[in-house]
C-alpha cells in the first residue's frame, strides 16, 4: 500500500492497536486513538510511565492497526519508527491531536492541566511500510 494512501486512511479513522516489542521478545499491544499530524506522521497520547512508552523508548518500532468504525469494514496497517516527545514540547502537538480527533475541547485550560497531571507524551510514528497489499 502507498503511504499517502495509509495516511489519508489514518487522516479519516482514529481506532487503532499499537504493538511494540517488549524487552522480553513479546509484544505489547494496546486500543488507542491515532491521526495523522501535518508531517505525515501517525500520532497517539500516551503517559510517561505506559507500557507502550517504555518499550518504545527501549526499541523505537511499532506497528498501527487502524481500523475504521464498522470494525469488519476498512482496515490499514502501518508500521515505523516511533518518537517520544515529552511535556512540556508534547503539549501543544498533543492539543492539535486532540482537536484532529475529537474537535474542540470545552475547557482547554483544563485540557492542558489534565496532560500535565497525567504526564501525557505523544508518540509520533513515522511511517515506513503499509498495508495489506493484498487480499487473501
Amino acid at each position: 500500500m502507498d503511504l499517502d494512501q495509509a495516511r489519508e486512511f489514518g487522516r479519516r479513522h482514529h481506532h487503532a492497536v499499537f504493538t511494540t516489542r517488549r524487552p522480553s521478545g513479546g509484544i505489547q499491544q494496546s486500543p488507542v486513538l491515532t491521526t495523522v499530524d501535518e508531517h505525515g506522521r501517525f500520532t497517539v497520547s500516551s503517559r510517561e510511565a505506559a507500557y507502550k512508552t517504555l518499550n518504545v523508548r527501549a526499541d523505537p518500532w511499532a506497528q498501527l492497526l487502524v481500523l475504521d468504525d464498522a470494525f469488519f469494514g476498512s482496515w490499514i496497517w502501518v508500521e515505523g519508527t516511533v518518537e517520544v516527545v515529552s511535556l512540556p514540547d508534547a503539549m501543544e502537538p498533543l492539543v492539535d491531536y486532540y482537536r484532529s480527533v475529537s474537535g474542540e475541547h470545552d475547557n482547554w485550560d483544563d485540557y492542558r492541566a489534565s496532560m500535565q497531571r497525567e504526564r501525557r507524551v505523544l508518540l509520533r510514528l513515522q511511517p515506513e511500510r503499509a498495508g495489506p497489499d493484498r487480499e487473501g
